[in-house]
């Protein structure tokens, strides 16, 4: 008796690489399946990739851990140009977290004559934080411009205001230095004119006293 052809699954499952070779099969059976030595080789080189890799690292490594000492971070003789009259030793005002914030003040009345002066140091948990926060007071302190060679980045701006027609001339700078913030603002009025000081008197006091009040920051991550 003549034997009869074996059925195609049949055949397919005795013969893979014959049945492979048709290209009726392949064309009607979908996606070829991926060889197993393929697949292996596969995830031989994703293992390879993940422990060249490595895990993606969260630690953000900052330069400043803590508040300096902010009533020593201005010189003596900065303090005695632009606060005539005020103590040196400045007074330092209470904060909530020390590490984290801290401010100290300067101002005394000589004749007719006021004038203030506060440093504030702000540390943030890292550079992004502190760049953040930077451009957030610049929006909130609009109208200055750019003090170039100070810190990372750093502002300054100066403002008028008259109450009861005394006027009141305000200057303010804003620098960051890593992970750090230093806001300066100074101020002056006259009692007896009832006038304030210049525009350029404010601005170069409150950019003077900044500069002091950088490097003191500067040199203690030194």
């Amino acid at each position: 008796m003549r034997s009869l052809p074996l059925p195609l699954a049949l055949t397919a499952r005795l013969s893979p690489v014959a049945v492979l070779a048709c290209a009726g099969w392949v064309l009607t059976s979908g996606p070829a399946t991926e060889a197993p030595d393929t697949a292996a080789a596969k995830d031989t080189r994703q293992t390879q990739s993940e422990e060249t890799s490595g895990p993606a690292s969260t630690a953000v490594t900052k330069t400043y851990t803590e508040a300096p000492t902010p009533c020593t971070s201005v010189a003596t003789k900065t303090i005695t140009s632009l606060v005539p009259g005020a103590k040196t030793a400045g007074k330092e005002i209470p904060s909530t977290d020390t590490e984290v914030r801290r401010t100290c003040s300067w101002n005394a009345l000589k004749e007719f004559d006021y004038r203030w002066l506060d440093v504030s140091f702000e540390i943030t948990e890292s550079d992004d934080a502190a760049q953040t926060s930077y451009q957030e007071r610049l929006k909130e302190k609009s109208g200055g411009g750019a003090v170039p060679g100070l810190g990372d980045e750093a502002y300054s701006v100066v403002n008028l205001t008259t109450e009861d027609k005394q006027q009141t001339r305000e200057g303010v700078v804003i620098a960051r230095v890593s992970n750090a913030l230093v806001v300066v603002t100074y101020n002056g009025s006259d009692f007896e004119s009832r006038k304030s000081p210049s525009t350029d008197v404010i601005n170069k006091g409150a950019i003077k006293a900044a500069k002091d009040v950088v490097a003191a920051l500067q040199k203690k991550s030194g």
